[in-house]
Parts: C-alpha cells; sequence; structure tokens
C-alpha cells in the first residue's frame, strides 16, 4: 500500500535516490508515467505521486518497475532504505489510533488456516476492527438477516 510522506520525507536520502532512479529509468524507456502505469498494474496518479515524493510508494511497486523497466532490480535494491526512512516518519507522526506498542507484549501466536476454530476466531477480530475503523458498536454473536422487503 502506498503511504504518505511526510514533507521532510521528501527530501530524505533513500527517497530522494528511489525517485531519481525511477524517473530515469521510466524516461530511458522512453515511458511516460501513464504507460509506466499501464505496465506495471498502478494508476498514473501513484507513479506521478512516488516520482515527486507525494507517496512512498510500496515494495511491490519497486519490483514491479524493475521487471518493467529492465533495471536489474535497482529500485527493489533500495527499498529497505526506503522502507526504513517511512517507519522512521511514521514514529515522528507518533502512535495510529491513540495507541501505544509495548515491547513487553509478546507477539500473537500464529493461527493455522485449516483450523476452522481459527479461522472463525480471526474473523470475528476483523469484524471488531472494522467496527472500530468504522465507529461501529461491537455486536456479539451472528450477524442478523437484513429486513424483510415489503
Amino acid at each position: 500500500m502506498d503511504r504518505t510522506p511526510p514533507s521532510s520525507a521528501a527530501h530524505s536520502a533513500a527517497s530522494h535516490r528511489f525517485r531519481a532512479e525511477l524517473r530515469r529509468w521510466r524516461t530511458r524507456q522512453g515511458l511516460t508515467q501513464r504507460a509506466l502505469a499501464e505496465r506495471v498494474r498502478f494508476s498514473r496518479e501513484t507513479v506521478a505521486a512516488v516520482e515527486s515524493g507525494r507517496r512512498f510508494g510500496s515494495q511491490e511497486f519497486a519490483v514491479r518497475c524493475d521487471e518493467v523497466l529492465g533495471t536489474g532490480g535497482r529500485l527493489a535494491a533500495l527499498w529497505p532504505q526506503v522502507a526504513a526512512e517511512q517507519l522512521a516518519a511514521d514514529g515522528r507522526r507518533g502512535p495510529r489510533f491513540g495507541e501505544v506498542a509495548r515491547l513487553d507484549d509478546p507477539p500473537a501466536p500464529r493461527r493455522d488456516a485449516r483450523d476452522p476454530g481459527a479461522v472463525v476466531a480471526a474473523i470475528d477480530e476483523l469484524r471488531e476492527l472494522i467496527g472500530q475503523v468504522l465507529g461501529q458498536p461491537e455486536v456479539d454473536g451472528p450477524p442478523s438477516a437484513p429486513p424483510a422487503r415489503r
């Protein structure tokens, strides 16, 4: 997923180099932003935003651009540094949704998708998270049937 960087990230070293390499290779291949976007299956707006520094892009974006532009993996090789800058920028903005991660919390156990109970538990957690994001109260039990049409 593309992430919007803070203004300081637009001038950071790895992000700047990534953007410059992307633009250089795109123009070297004679492609417009729209033509590259069609080939990598991202929007033209995403290509433009990554090149201008309004977005970070993603590892998937870097890999697809490498493949289409024939860079020999240069963009994907830069991606870990860009991702590190993205994490640092996220830290400067503070925690999301008012939650603070605690280092003493053990990691959640991995679930097995072949276990029906684990699948149901994961779906319940997703419903709860979606409800929180949408500002809806939690509902216990299965979803109710839609009202009958008259």
